[in-house]
């Protein structure tokens, strides 16, 4: 459906149902797709994207477990989307388990991964994005075209994913 009849036909059915057409938009827009743990990391397995384990578990509510359990499926593609754009072997050390930093971006909200520090990944982050303001806590931070942000915390790089860039 085009663009412009949906907007037409989600404002026509937000004024029949009493409700602010933009707030339906806004609600429209914000909807993500969540992946079970077995599901991301199969999704990761085809794409040649490996993940590491400090506990040696996938428990989303134990911290030194690697986790994917509520993944937003945009985090996934663009992780994939990270390996085959720089050609780098990327290794997922951090997904949805508890332990870090809250907010409405977080790793427990599905939006954020962490990424094992190499010469490759610091090379192609380094290289292809734009270097904007260093985050509250110092890490300093690169901005994909797509908006992604790739927060290099010294041992490994804390990505947020807003889509899927360019996947």
């Amino acid at each position: 459906m085009k663009t412009s009849v949906r907007r037409a036909l989600v404002t026509a059915v937000a004024l029949v149902a009493g409700l602010t057409p933009g707030v339906v938009a806004v609600q429209q827009a914000a909807a993500v797709t969540k992946l079970s743990h077995s599901d991301a990391a199969g999704r990761f397995t085809a794409a040649g994207v490996t993940w590491s384990s400090s506990g040696g578990c996938s428990s989303r509510t134990n911290p030194t477990c690697t986790s994917f359990d509520q993944i937003n499926l945009a985090t996934v593609q663009g992780t994939i989307t990270l390996k085959q754009s720089s050609g780098c072997a990327v290794r997922v050390t951090g997904g949805t388990e508890t332990g870090h930093a809250s907010g409405t971006y977080s790793h427990w909200n599905g939006y954020k991964v962490d990424v094992a520090v190499s010469s490759c990944v610091d090379g192609y982050v380094k290289g292809t994005f734009t270097r904007i303001a260093n985050r509250g806590d110092g890490a300093p931070q690169w901005q994909s075209g797509a908006g992604n942000v790739y927060a290099n915390e010294g041992n490994h790089w804390d990505i947020t994913y807003h889509n899927c860039g360019g996947c």
